[in-house]
């Protein structure tokens, strides 16, 4: 478990001599960290040396920083906890960069923990010597250089807090060696000197009221769902919500699951690679109740034609992202889970449900749309093996209790499509930074976080060739994490792009693996500890994926070569209207405004 300190913590004991490495070890315990993922090196080795002794906190020695900065991420993710990850000076530090720009992109909570050359050899280009302070500032929610051995405790303290309170996200904690090595008094828990930090949690009471009325007035309104609402664990407020009020609800890639795709007032995701129904909500509606989401470019597309007849109330916990992309009509900050209990009591208190217009013509049209451009795919006219087949049919097999990772491009996009989430926290992926190489580390992240559950990491086989070295901490550490390696021989996302906008001229896109089998995904998974199969017929899939649940004590990877020319519709050209939606290629819904 990893936790933000609270006020109400146990009492202060008395003091302790300790070393600064001490003091870090013993903060993490206190803190609650099971898991840290890491690698060791000279100006981290004070810490790795107290590590040995600790009964409490696991450390996981990954194959590179970066794999250990996304593993955190996927057992946050996963758990709602705080992720831990460590490095030393120098390339250790700067190896985490990507993972903790994702992590801040994602409104992760992360904390990061590097070592640094001692004090007196700052500013002198030393040996390993970053400013990784100076680096990360412009991509965490705060960064700490700790000068002083007694500021240890303190500093970890603030920084878990930060990380898990408001929006949550990224904090670096740079700590020198001979800070390490200095003494110490320990005592917990510390005080906390946050002065400026206070988030907004609770929502203005006349901004609710404003809300609920407009609510009231309306009749095209839709339920514009982001990530923040699996941030603040409001999946069941946002529920009960909808079913209150009858209002149509599409969640974004970050909030797969916030929301059961079963449920008859879902639309699916919108955006780029949305489905037709959930931008066509977003385009013809009057009203937008957006929680935690920020209009991000993917969803709106050209800014200036996205949702123009429609009135904004936009909640979220963080003031910034209010107005930022889109005017704002009713601006509401608080957290998610506690903005909608409020908003629960208000309209049933002033007993606007039965008032309401009746949002049944806008429901229909949207259900017309859906049945109209339904999500589907053609199988492959060679008779190569559809993609799309393959990850439904996994998502069939594993069902809604599993745990899927993914990497970034196509089968990111399908598998968002494909599998049926009705539960937050079972979709994991890289969606602000879009970062290769995400899923196999952060599947061990979610497995450590939830090792009895089934946690699938959905791979491409350019993404797969970033970070498959993680498979042998896998095997090594006893983490039996599943690969689905969606293999199409391409960088496919980048294929797609140049087929649609540079005329099929594919520069720099064939990986080799389909044409050369370089590198042998099966071969290779096995070098790495790891059972590995072979699928290239829809016939053998449903089998192989059964083969593959059925090993539980092991990694497993199941290399499936698919079609190398398939497409991801539907699909929004970067930069143009979302009312340029093309369900598939050659066709382009027209959107009639609901009777």
């Amino acid at each position: 478990m990893t936790r933000a300190l609270e006020p109400t913590d146990c009492a202060h004991r008395p003091p302790e001599s300790v070393t600064g490495a001490q003091a870090v070890v013993r903060s993490l315990e206190e803190l609650g960290v099971e898991v840290v993922f890491g690698i060791p090196g000279g100006a981290i080795l004070p810490v790795y040396d107290l590590l040995l002794q600790s009964r409490q906190v696991r450390h996981i020695l990954v194959r590179h920083e970066q794999g250990g900065g996304h593993a955190a991420t996927g057992y946050a993710q996963a758990s709602g906890k705080v992720g831990v990850c460590m490095a030393t000076s120098g390339p250790g530090a700067t190896n985490l960069i990507t993972a903790i720009a994702d992590a801040h992109m994602d409104s992760v909570p992360l904390v990061a923990i590097t070592g640094q050359v001692s004090t007196h050899l700052i500013g002198t280009d030393a040996f390993q010597e970053a400013d990784i302070v100076g680096m990360t500032a412009p991509i965490t929610k705060h960064t700490f250089l700790v000068t002083d051995a007694d500021e240890i405790t303190r500093t970890l303290a603030e920084a878990f807090h930060i990380a898990a309170t408001g929006r949550p996200g990224a904090v670096l904690v740079d700590i020198p060696k001979d800070i390490l090595q200095a003494r110490t008094a320990f005592a917990w828990p510390p005080e906390m000197q946050l002065p400026g930090y206070r988030p907004q949690t609770e929502p203005s009471a006349e901004r609710i009221r404003q809300a609920a009325q407009l609510i009231s007035q309306v009749e095209r309104p839709v339920l514009y769902v982001g990530g923040g609402v699996i941030k603040s664990d409001a999946s069941r407020e946002l529920l009960e919500f909808a079913e209150m009020t009858g209002i149509p609800v599409v969640t974004t890639l970050m909030a797969r699951g916030a929301f059961p795709d079963s449920h008859a007032l879902h639309y699916g995701m919108p955006g780029m690679h949305g489905t037709v129904a959930a931008v066509a909500a977003l385009q013809k509606s009057d009203l937008l109740i957006t929680l935690g989401a920020r209009f991000d470019d993917r969803v709106t597309g050209e800014s200036a034609s996205f949702a123009p007849a429609a009135r904004v109330i936009h909640i979220d916990i963080d003031p910034a992202e209010i107005g930022k992309n889109r005017a704002v009509d009713v601006p509401i900050v608080g957290d998610c889970k506690a903005v909608l209990a409020v908003l629960i009591a208000t309209i049933r208190a002033a007993g606007a449900v039965g008032t309401a217009p009746d949002l049944t013509p806008w429901t229909a049209y949207l259900d017309q749309i859906e049945h109209s451009y339904p999500v589907s795919y053609d199988k492959p006219v060679n008779g190569a093996l559809s993609p799309e087949f393959v990850i439904e049919a996994l998502g069939k097999a594993a069902g809604p209790e599993a745990i899927y990772t993914s990497g970034v491009g196509q089968h990111q996009m399908w598998a968002a499509h494909y599998i049926r989430y009705e539960r937050p926290r079972t979709w994991l992926n890289s969606g602000g930074l879009g970062t290769m190489g995400y899923a196999v580390p952060a599947a061990i992240g979610a497995k450590l976080a939830f090792p009895h559950r089934e946690v699938w990491a959905i791979d491409g086989d350019g993404c797969f060739q970033m970070t498959n070295q993680e498979l042998a901490t896998a095997a090594i550490e006893g983490i039996p994490i599943k690969v689905a390696l969606i293999n199409n021989g391409n960088l496919g996302m980048v294929r797609q792009l140049q087929e649609i906008h540079y005329a099929g001229r594919y520069s720099n896109v064939d990986l080799s693996t389909h044409s050369r089998h370089i590198p042998d995904f099966v071969k290779l998974a096995d070098a790495l500890g790891c059972v590995a199969f072979r699928c290239d017929r829809e016939e053998d899939v449903e089998s192989v994926i059964a083969q593959a649940r059925a090993i539980d004590d092991q990694p497993v990877v199941i290399d499936f070569i698919v079609g190398d020319d398939v497409l991801v519709w539907p699909m929004i050209a970067a930069g143009a209207s979302n009312d340029d939606i093309m369900a598939a290629r050659g066709i382009r819904p027209l959107f009639t405004e609901a009777d």
